[in-house]
C-alpha cells in the first residue's frame, strides 16, 4: 500500500505551441494567428491544478522563445514544472489548427480540423528512459500519460513500456489512448493496446478503438479485448461514456447538452475530471458526471483549456437526480458565471 507522496498527480507527455485562426476558413486563407499552448497531457495537468488538486507536468522543451512560454503557461496555472527538461538541441513543438474535430481516418473524412505539426525531432521526442527522472514518476498517487507520446520516437515508446510495466509499488498508472491517425501514418496502432494493457485507468473512444485496433460493436466488445486494466472508461462521444470495473456491473452515464464552442479539449476535460474525482474517492457514476462536467467547460470554450468548474458547483450538479442531469443544458460562461455566483 502506497503511503504519503508529494503530488496527487504527474503527468507527463509533449505540449506544443498552438496557433488558433483569427477567421473562420482553410489555413490557406487565414490571414493571422492567435498563440496558445495544447498538449493532451498539460491540458490534464492544468485542468486537475484548477481544480484543487497538486500536480506536476514532465516533458521537454527547447531552449527557445516557444518552450519559455510553455512553461510560463503551465506554471501559471498552478503546475510544478521544475522536471521539465530543456534541450539546446532540439526545438520546442508547434502546430497550426482550425476548427473542428480531429480525424480518426487518413483521408479526414467528415468535418474535421485542418491541423499541421512541426513536432519532427522536437525537444520532447528525445525523452526516453534515460533523460526522465523515473524515480520522480512514482512519487505521486497517479501518473497520467497517453499514446501521443508512444508515437513519437523509438525513445519515447520505449520510455512508455516502462511506465506501463505492470511492478509492485508504482502508482496508479492512467491511460489516454489518444489515438492520432497521422502519427501512426507509418506505424502500428496496435501498440496502443499493448500499453493499454498493461495500466489500471484507461480512457478511449469507441471511434479511437475502431479506427486503431478495429474493434466494433460497443463498449463491451472493447471491453472483451482490453479486459486487464482494473477500470475501462468507453468514451461514446455526446451519447455518454461507459465505465467497467473489475468484479462490478458497468456503469453509464449519458452526456450533458451542451452549446458547443470548440470540440479541442473535451477529451483532456473528461480525463481530469475522472482523474479528480478519483482522487476523491468518488463513487464511480460521481467520477463519469465529474468528468462529462469538466469536458463541458472545455466545448464551452474556443481553445484547449477551459477553467474547470468550481469543486463545489461540481459537486452539486454531479449529484443532481438522473432527470435534473439528462435535462441540464450548459452554455458558454456556465463553469465561471454559477461559479462565482455559488
Amino acid at each position: 500500500m502506497r503511503t504519503v507522496v508529494s503530488t496527487d498527480a504527474v503527468c507527463l507527455g509533449e505540449s506544443m505551441v498552438t496557433f488558433l485562426p483569427s477567421q473562420a476558413g482553410r489555413l490557406a486563407d487565414v490571414p493571422s494567428f492567435d498563440r496558445a499552448i495544447g498538449g493532451a497531457e498539460s491540458n490534464v495537468a492544468c485542468t486537475l491544478a484548477g481544480s484543487g488538486h497538486s500536480v506536476r507536468w514532465v516533458s521537454r522543451v527547447g531552449v527557445d522563445g516557444f518552450g519559455d512560454h510553455l512553461v510560463e503557461a503551465v506554471a501559471s496555472r498552478g503546475v510544478d514544472v521544475g522536471l521539465v527538461g530543456r534541450d539546446a538541441n532540439r526545438p520546442t513543438g508547434i502546430y497550426f489548427r482550425t476548427a473542428g474535430e480531429r480525424a480518426t481516418t487518413l483521408d479526414g473524412a467528415g468535418d474535421v480540423a485542418e491541423v499541421v505539426y512541426y513536432r519532427a525531432g522536437s525537444a520532447a521526442s528525445a525523452m526516453s528512459p534515460h533523460s526522465v527522472d523515473l524515480a520522480a514518476l512514482d512519487d505521486t498517487g497517479v501518473l497520467h500519460v497517453s499514446g501521443i507520446t508512444a508515437a513519437l520516437s523509438e525513445d519515447c515508446l520505449a520510455l512508455m513500456r516502462v511506465l506501463t510495466q505492470p511492478r509492485e509499488g508504482r502508482p496508479l498508472v492512467s491511460f489516454d489512448v489518444n489515438y492520432r491517425v497521422g502519427l501512426w501514418a507509418s506505424g502500428d496502432p496496435g501498440v496502443l493496446l499493448e500499453l493499454a494493457r498493461g495500466c489500471d485507468l484507461v480512457f478511449v473512444g469507441e471511434d479511437e478503438a475502431e479506427a486503431a485496433w478495429g474493434v466494433g460493436g460497443g463498449p463491451a466488445a472493447i471491453r472483451d479485448v482490453l479486459p486487464e486494466p482494473a477500470m475501462l472508461v468507453v468514451k461514446q462521444g455526446a451519447v455518454g461514456a461507459t465505465v467497467f470495473v473489475r468484479d462490478e456491473a458497468e456503469v453509464f452515464v449519458p452526456a450533458l447538452q451542451v452549446d458547443v464552442v470548440g470540440a479541442v479539449g473535451a477529451g483532456d476535460g473528461f480525463a481530469a475530471g475522472f482523474l479528480s474525482a478519483t482522487l476523491r474517492g468518488l463513487p464511480v457514476r460521481d467520477r463519469l458526471r465529474h468528468g462529462h462536467l469538466t469536458a463541458a467547460a472545455a466545448l464551452t470554450v474556443p481553445g484547449d483549456l477551459a477553467q474547470p468548474p468550481s469543486r463545489q458547483l461540481a459537486d452539486r450538479l454531479a449529484a443532481l437526480d438522473d432527470e435534473g442531469w439528462e435535462t441540464l443544458r450548459l452554455g458558454p460562461g456556465w463553469n465561471i458565471q454559477k461559479a462565482n455566483a455559488s
